[in-house]
């Protein structure tokens, strides 16, 4: 399955663009499966066409919301709002939206997005609520990054429950599921690893270094299924200097990996634009985070899997959320000979657990640095500078990695097409013989205690 996503990069001819971009659902269907049935059809586009109809609902589903749904929203947030200055929001795509059937449908969480990016917005939010994490956390971050300054070193401990459940689906009462749970990998910042408890003991737990490590259920979900552990981060300030850069760099995660980290022409360009004449490499992937943070606009996006080459979209759009800016980050590094990779997983903090994504990069004699461009922009767009350069080269301690590789298979590996073959954060479920469906599979994670 994994091999077969770099059909991704096969371009979708114009007449399945065209019905795409009107949002003419039916009929894209109908005329995927009409090419389909001709035996002469290539390899490659058969799998792109057969990719496309997978694609097709998770797109609807991500843009549930028409232009009389937004405006009610837009205005019981921030009271007057007129259709034009919606309109005026579309035209410089401040929101997410796309045509279904024809019409305007705005993406699910536009408005959280407005608020988050924009301060003219985020200044006519009637309800203070609203802005209460997004302050409280810059407080958090500010504290937290001036003690690793302060101490050199910090240890963050976390004592986790994650939890899935399945909704009984009509057919099939009684069937076995599958059911995979993210799993902290005991490398690079994670130390003492513990499983507390587990719903059921015969389920699989992955290798403590598996790339998309999960803990993966087989039994009929009667009951939810649960595992608690206990871990640390342990997190080292670096001030890197350019000064200290070694002549002799390795090449090892530098290569490309279809079908998104491609160095296409104009990524190739791009990165050229950006780095100039610099040959450091530590400068270099500066300039790519500098350019990222400060040019870019962070954007919630639509699942990764309806997007044919995710780093393009963000250099070309000019805006992506916290996995977009990564993966820019990580293919602009590669593209500069700089070893670049993934890292990802849940945000744990005392505020709020929810899914992330960032980036390392390695520079000798260093060794292994990271970034977080979304983390850093956010500082950046608020005037945090000492914050901004932090998330150049260092990391917050309130992170649990469970994806060090992109586009990997699970440890059992999963049978049918997953959700988010790319990513591993809230977990994937399927039958024998299909994935259970999006909505129907519920999980969540909870942080019991955190000390730090």
């Amino acid at each position: 399955m994994y091999s077969d996503l770099k059909y991704l990069s096969t371009p979708l001819p114009e007449d399945i663009l065209k019905l795409k971009y009107f949002g003419d659902f039916d009929r894209l269907i109908s005329v995927i499966d009409k090419k389909l049935e001709n035996p002469s059809l290539p390899i490659a586009m058969r799998n792109r066409l057969e990719y496309e109809k997978l694609i097709t609902p998770l797109w609807i589903r991500a843009y549930p919301h028409d232009q009389e749904k937004a405006l009610q929203m837009l205005r019981e947030c921030f009271g007057d709002f007129s259709e034009a200055e919606l309109e005026q929001l579309r035209d410089d795509d401040a929101v997410e939206w796309a045509y279904i059937n024809g019409k305007v449908h705005y993406k699910n969480n536009f408005l959280g997005n407005l608020i988050k990016t924009r301060p003219q917005y985020e200044a006519r939010v009637l309800d203070e609520n609203r802005l209460t994490y997004k302050r409280e956390n810059a407080k958090l971050l500010n504290s937290i990054m001036e003690r690793m300054k302060n101490e050199g070193k910090l240890i963050c401990r976390f004592h986790i429950r994650s939890t899935m459940t399945i909704d009984a689906l009509p057919g099939r009462e009684g069937q076995k599921v599958y059911a995979h749970l993210p799993l902290p990998i005991e490398y690079a910042q994670v130390k003492n690893f513990n499983i507390l408890s587990v719903s059921h003991p015969d389920a699989v737990i992955a290798p403590s270094d598996y790339p998309q490590r999960t803990i993966c259920f087989h039994d009929v979900p009667d009951r939810p299924f649960t595992i608690e552990y206990t871990y640390e981060t342990h997190m080292h300030y670096v001030n890197p200097d350019p000064d200290k850069v070694i002549d002799q760099q390795p090449t090892f995660y530098t290569e490309e990996y279809a079908p998104h980290i491609l160095f296409t022409p104009y990524l190739k360009a791009l990165a050229k634009e950006i780095i100039g004449d610099e040959t450091n490499p530590l400068l270099k992937a500066r300039k790519i985070y500098d350019f990222i943070t400060t040019k870019m606009i962070y954007c919630y996006m639509r699942p990764y899997f309806t997007m044919p080459n995710v780093p393009e979209y963000g250099a070309s759009c000019m805006k992506g959320d916290c996995g977009v800016q990564a993966l820019l980050f990580i293919t602009l590094c590669r593209i500069a000979g700089i070893p670049a990779r993934w890292q990802a997983g849940l945000e744990v903090s005392p505020l709020d657990v929810g899914s992330h994504d960032w980036a390392q990069f390695y520079v000798a004699p260093y060794g292994w640095l990271f970034a977080d461009p979304s983390f850093g922009g956010a500082a950046w767009r608020m005037g945090h500078m000492d914050r901004w350069n932090f998330y150049f080269g260092n990391l917050d301690p309130f992170r649990m990695p469970a994806n060090s590789e992109y586009q990997h298979d699970f440890y059992v590996p999963y049978k049918n097409h997953r959700y988010d073959p790319y990513d591993n954060q809230d977990g994937e479920a399927e039958y024998e013989d299909a994935s259970v469906p999006g909505p129907a599979w519920h999980s969540h994670h909870e942080a019991l205690k955190i000390e730090y």
